[in-house]
């Protein structure tokens, strides 16, 4: 499947933060070449996340290169290689990861799509073999789609779960419904927060028996108690963050002591008053917080190998499918937080 031409279409930022002003812009611009190492893909889909809504709209925490191309989460066909590539062939399904410098872990820089480097939100992508991995083959490519950031996230938050544990999940975005499914799986007991009742019934109803708890925490602002009344006064075993200064404190005092907060985001404003509570909880609680970077190569490929193994079906997991050429009704969507799951562009 040769390329339709020495061209791309890709969605870049506008940087234009005012609001009511379109924040991304589809051009066309050339493909870059392959080098011996490179691998030109044909994008079929690409799954937003709240991270590209935020970058569009000028919220991220970190720099960001000028007007670059939104997206982290993809999926792919390889249609051609360079001369040196050994890892993959024409034909298969891949995308890279999310810090193209995050190989096994163990590396000291980080390189993360869409912020230091261009994203995904193009029909053709090209990247070196060393940041890519193959794919679950019975996915469909909007499934795929969400593999690399959103579930490889909530794979690498649940890190050492047992059987039996209880786990906080908080809301309803791409990657705590990914990470309610791989809870589900794997024997955990569930709670989960939200604003909306209504999102909380729906995701109830869709997870069935056994029931999940759940927690308003628009009706009830101090939601942590609510939590360790859940769990007899304890504690859950681990949190998957999302909040950031707003919830933090509240999410380490109702974790169990010695329990873990794997911090996967920063949806809420953040406010470092927030924190005055920080030091003293986690210490008091000795809680093992730790920061979710979605996860290394070698992450992606174990969870890939989970999926391939248990051939999860992860169609329950999507709000809401968009064609390529509606970014932009796609990132807003996401920016208003309309989503119960994840929102994917098809090419």
């Amino acid at each position: 499947m040769p390329p339709p031409s020495t061209h791309r279409r890709a969605i870049r930022r506008t940087d234009d933060f005012t609001p009511g002003t379109p924040k991304t812009k589809l051009v066309s611009e050339p493909l870059t070449p392959l080098s011996p190492t490179s691998v030109l893909i044909k994008v079929h889909a690409i799954a937003l996340n709240y991270r590209d809504a935020n970058i569009a709209n000028g919220g991220n925490p970190w720099p960001v290169t000028p007007n670059g191309i939104l997206g982290n989460d993809a999926a792919g066909e390889v249609i051609a290689v360079g001369d040196k590539v050994k890892t993959l062939v024409v034909g298969d399904r891949a995308a890279p990861i999310t810090d193209t410098e995050n190989i096994s872990n163990r590396e000291h820089t980080r390189s993360w799509l869409a912020a230091d480097e261009d994203g995904v939100m193009a029909d053709y992508i090209v990247f070196d073999e060393r940041v890519l991995c193959r794919l679950p083959s019975y996915l469909s490519w909007v499934e795929a789609a969400m593999v690399p950031c959103a579930g490889v996230t909530a794979w690498s938050a649940l890190k050492g779960m047992r059987i039996g544990q209880t786990v906080l999940i908080q809301g309803t975005g791409g990657v705590s419904v990914f990470a309610l499914k791989l809870a589900r799986a794997a024997g955990l007991r569930i709670i989960l927060t939200s604003s909306s009742d209504a999102k909380l019934a729906q995701m109830s109803e869709k997870l069935g028996n056994p029931p999940i708890s759940t927690v308003n925490y628009a009706k009830f602002p101090d939601w942590e108690e609510e939590v360790l009344k859940l769990t007899n006064g304890v504690g859950v075993d681990i949190v998957v963050e999302n909040g950031g200064t707003s919830s933090l404190v509240k999410s380490l005092k109702c974790t169990r002591r010695g329990g873990v907060v794997s911090q996967v985001g920063y949806l809420a404003k953040q406010d470092p008053s927030q924190l005055r509570e920080l030091v003293p909880t986690i210490i008091d609680r000795r809680v093992i917080l730790r920061g979710i970077n979605a996860g290394s190569k070698f992450d992606m490929e174990d969870f890939c190998a989970a999926l391939e193994a248990a051939q999860t079906p992860l169609t329950d997991l999507i709000d809401r499918v968009f064609p390529f050429e509606q970014a932009e009704e796609a990132v807003e969507y996401v920016w208003q937080g309309k989503q119960i799951g994840k929102i994917v562009l098809r090419v």
